[in-house]
Parts: structure tokens; sequence; C-alpha cells
């Protein structure tokens, strides 16, 4: 694990990057990407590391915990947040059957989160209801990380083996949600 603002190692309990050291590893197989551009994604400045593309955090006994892709971390505030943290709270509500938290931007704070939430048969998507999921994130999560908006849809986009299509889901600048 490395920290999200260097290349050094990230303490227990500290979200971070997901790294294999090459020069220890047996699996690292592959030094190059053909690509130049994916290569200086991947690997540290200094080689030493192999950079996955997810984020994590490791316990003291030394057991990883998945947060998510780096590319789906929200960064509002100066706070790095994982939507799947956020996801888990949602679901314990028992109105919801899934949902996708995705970033959407923001002028004051970069980035806001949004929530896309699918409902159990019966239960009526409300503005009561998103300020109860809101809610629901504040008091179980964290209070600064909870969903901005919150849009109820019939489904969510997903790819054919059933993996949702957060990109999909993202809002940018002039599109509706």
């Amino acid at each position: 694990m490395l920290a999200d603002d260097s290349d050094a190692p990230a303490g227990p309990g500290v979200l971070g990057r997901v790294a294999v050291e090459v020069p220890a590893s047996p699996a690292m197989t592959f030094s190059e990407y053909q690509t130049v551009g994916q290569a200086a994604s991947k690997f540290t400045a200094d080689r030493q590391f192999y950079l996955t593309g997810d984020t994590s955090r490791v316990d003291a006994e030394g057991d990883f915990f998945f947060s998510s892709r780096d590319d789906d971390v929200i960064i509002m505030a100066g706070y790095r947040i994982g939507p799947f943290e956020i996801e888990s709270v949602l679901a314990q509500h028992p109105g919801v059957v899934e949902c996708c938290v995705v970033a959407a931007p923001d002028e004051v704070r970069g980035e806001v989160i949004e929530a896309h939430v699918v409902l159990r048969d019966g239960v009526e998507g409300t503005p009561e209801l998103a300020a109860e999921l809101q809610q629901l994130v504040k008091t179980r999560y964290a209070a600064h990380a909870y969903p901005r908006a919150i849009h109820f849809r019939d489904a969510l986009p997903k790819s054919p083996s059933g993996k949702i299509q957060r990109y999909m889901l993202r809002t940018r600048p002039g599109t509706p949600s």
C-alpha cells in the first residue's frame, strides 16, 4: 500500500494505492508496456512499484480491504472517498435493491457524490426518502460523505457480464441526470 500523495508506504487503516513491489514479486513477469503513456501511469517514478489501479486499506494484521478502483475514487474538498463504502451503507436501507455512487463535478468542492438508486417494488422515490438515505450515510459512514444528489432509477446500466457501468452514470457539465 502506498500513500495517495507520495510513493511512501501507507500506514495501517489508511486508504492508499495497491502496489506490487516489482523486484520482490515473483509474479511480476513484465516491466514495460508497449504504449509509453500507459507505463507512466502504472509504475512509480523510480519503477520500484507497479500500481494496480485499486485503492484499499490494510489493517494491523496485514489484511487488505478493497475500497474501489482508483479512477472511481471521489475527491471532494480534499477528501478521498471510495464509492464502495457509501454504496454499502445505502444498500442497508430496506427499500434499496441496488445502488451506484459516482462523482459529479462541483465548482466549490471539485467533485461531489451522487447516488443512483434502484428501489424495491412498491417503494416510491420521494424527496423524503432521498433525505433519509442521505442521513443514513451521514450517521453510519461520515457526515461529509453523503450524496448531494440521489437519482432514483428503474435499473442501473450494466455490461453483458452484469457489472455496473459507472461511466454511464457520471454527470458531466451540461448533461442532465
